[in-house]
């Protein structure tokens, strides 16, 4: 360890035994430590030295940097924003509190959350009884539990990648070697045809198999990197299929929405892994130091796929720059978001209308930002304009960002001084955000009582109290 700091980790370690499917006295055995000293390891009675460290990476292939790393500011703002809700606003607890929960409690903060998400369908079940039998959508939403099953895999599914990068050694390296290589395998071993058809054949739709005549239909909509990415996908849902269900089946769906939802996002995960290949695309990827359009040229991929792939880097020992990914649309609602090792912003809200993210782009465009949230910490933000998709009206923005300390391997900050350079200043979204005179603001927060006055008008909308 590089200073004296005593590693307190016990409700990690509690976590990670319990992930194992472990006893104390198995895991104590498998340490070679008595059981007695794994329970006072646990209980935060005694810290992790680095010797133990070093046992826990070696026999359960960890990496202790993801260990280490605290998740007491991700877990307590997420904690933090369920209790701002107005049923238990007036208890006022203190921040102390939630740290104190979020860090030595993590069973606790996830129990919470449950009951929050649970309260939150029921408050919607007014709505969905009123839209009668047909308008009723299920409480527990699949694309919640999507989004909290990825979370919890830090977007990185180990298996996944590996079977897909063998995969990818079998085809060429360059995109349209890659896409020829994969119609001759789904023709030769498959019996599958791709066809490339007009429009109105599809009526609609960009990608179709028809399984009675085994063809993959593809749209002339379709550009080259999305033609790439439909049979790669086709493929993997064929050579992966084990690998996939896999995955699915440890993810647990609660229904069978659920599942399949998870098992199209994970074939999908399975052809970005195979179109960008684990090692191959991570070097390139320091190589450049992530030029976004010369990466997206070199493996024929689009803005956006290029962006999700960019946040599953978390192999052990390999990891790539931990960014955060948010797809927002035209009216700043976020349709896709991936929170990376730290995201600026409310997890269970919005976002906030400074970040540069809410202004419509040029396609493929790429435009940085410093941005600074209200404990100081600094974020480099990159937003990417896409092309418009389907006859919609406005263009969707894709915004990839990482804590201020990457910035040295991204040339898209070059010249942004991330230390002393002025920064945005950002809040986690309106109704949480304490930080007055701005002009932007456009909820008071549910923290602070408003301050108004007939005799005057601020430049900001919704004065509050300090206390």
């Amino acid at each position: 360890m590089a200073d004296d700091r005593k590693l307190y980790l016990g409700p990690k370690l509690r976590v990670l035994r319990r992930e194992l499917g472990l006893n104390q006295t198995r895991m104590a055995e498998e340490l070679g430590v008595s059981p007695s000293y794994l329970n006072h390891l646990e209980r935060n009675q005694r810290p992790l030295t680095a010797q133990m460290l070093l046992r826990l990476a070696n026999v359960y292939d960890i990496d202790i940097r993801d260990f280490v790393a605290s998740t007491q500011e991700g877990a307590a703002s997420a904690l933090g924003e369920i209790l701002s809700d107005a049923l238990v606003r007036d208890i006022g607890i203190a921040r102390d509190e939630v740290l104190e929960v979020a860090e030595n409690y993590p069973g606790v903060s996830e129990a919470i959350a449950r009951f929050y998400r649970a309260l939150s369908d029921l408050r919607r079940l007014p709505e969905q009884v009123a839209a009668g039998p047909g308008g009723a959508a299920p409480l527990h939403a699949p694309i919640d539990w999507l989004r909290e099953t990825i979370s919890r895999a830090g977007n990185h599914f180990a298996e996944l990648d590996a079977a897909a990068e063998g995969l990818a050694g079998e085809l060429g390296d360059d995109p349209s070697a890659m896409q020829a290589g994969i119609r001759a395998r789904l023709k030769e071993r498959h019996g599958m045809a791709v066809q490339i058809v007009r429009e109105d054949v599809l009526a609609g739709t960009l990608r179709h198999y028809d399984m009675h005549r085994r063809r993959l239909l593809l749209s002339e909509r379709l550009a080259s990197s999305g033609r790439l990415f439909a049979i790669a996908y086709q493929l993997c849902a064929q050579e992966l299929a084990d690998a996939i269900g896999s995955q699915v089946a440890k993810a647990g769906p609660p229904d069978e929405d659920s599942r399949r939802l998870a098992g199209i996002a994970l074939t999908n995960y399975a052809a970005a892994a195979l179109i960008m290949p684990y090692d191959r695309f991570a070097r390139a990827a320091e190589q450049s130091r992530h030029d976004l359009p010369l990466l997206r040229a070199r493996f024929g991929v689009s803005m956006e796929q290029l962006a999700h792939r960019l946040t599953s880097l978390g192999r052990t020992g390999a990891r790539g720059v931990p960014f955060f990914m948010a797809k927002l649309d035209r009216a700043g609602l976020l349709s896709k978001r991936f929170d990376g090792e730290a995201w600026p912003f409310a997890r269970l809200g919005g976002t906030c209308p400074r970040w540069d993210a809410h202004e419509a782009q040029e396609p493929d465009a790429v435009r940085p930002q410093l941005i600074e949230t209200m404990d100081g910490r600094r974020f480099i933000s990159l937003t990417i304009g896409l092309p418009r998709e389907g006859g919609a009206r406005g263009r969707s923005v894709i915004a990839l960002g990482c804590e201020a300390k990457h910035a040295g391997r991204i040339v898209h900050a070059d010249g942004i001084e991330v230390e002393k350079g002025a920064a945005t200043e950002v809040g986690p979204t309106c109704h949480l955000c304490e930080r007055r005179g701005c002009p932007d603001r456009a909820l008071p927060p549910v923290t602070r009582a408003l301050d108004l006055h007939g005799y005057e008008r601020t430049v900001a909308p919704f004065p509050f109290r300090r206390v």
